[in-house]
């Protein structure tokens, strides 16, 4: 029974692990479509610096985030951050219609509203496996093999609440 239960405990914190690799995959391809999709806006509105640095320096982030040592919670301010900045570049490329218009940029919008379903599919699947896996170290009687053995639960990957507001967008000349 023992031996079943700590195997289950293994099981779990190998599933969770794996379903974070799963939204680390997403959010580094978001990642490299951004300088694509910062390319097509730059060559139309080419007066919004802010709106760019913005932008890089959220993927920067990001990056830095989902990187080596990267934790799920700092990966999600970091997510958060960069969500707000493509919001307000998104808000930009809707000023110029024929930008809207070209189909690269078509293409890479499709492709980062395609990798932003994925990234919210493998938040919800790794949170599902984070709630089993805590709910297992703290249920009797895997709380005692859990502190026996030093399972650690797991944070979630979750939206700062700064994140639920509206996207405000100013359109400022430089």
């Amino acid at each position: 029974m023992g031996i079943l239960l700590y195997n289950s405990l293994v099981l779990g914190r190998n599933r969770t692990r794996e379903a974070w690799s799963g939204i680390d995959v997403q959010l580094k391809r978001r990642s490299s479509l951004i300088p694509n999709l910062v390319e097509s806006v730059r060559g139309y509105a080419k007066h919004e610096h802010v709106v760019f640095s913005e932008v890089a320096e959220a993927r920067g982030a990001l990056n830095k985030a989902t990187g080596p040592g990267g934790t799920p919670p700092a990966a999600a301010a970091a997510d958060q951050m960069l969500t707000g900045a493509l919001g307000r570049l998104m808000a930009v490329a809707e000023a110029y219609p024929q930008l809207q218009a070209a189909a690269s940029f078509r293409q890479l919008q499709e492709e980062l509203t395609d990798t932003e379903e994925k990234i919210a599919y493998a938040r919800q699947f790794y949170n599902q496996n984070v709630l089993d896996y805590n709910t297992r170290i703290q249920a009797f009687p895997g709380n005692q093999f859990a502190s026996l053995f030093s399972f650690q639960p797991f944070d979630y990957f979750h939206a700062e609440e700064t994140a639920k507001e509206e996207v405000k967008v100013s359109f400022t000349e430089a």
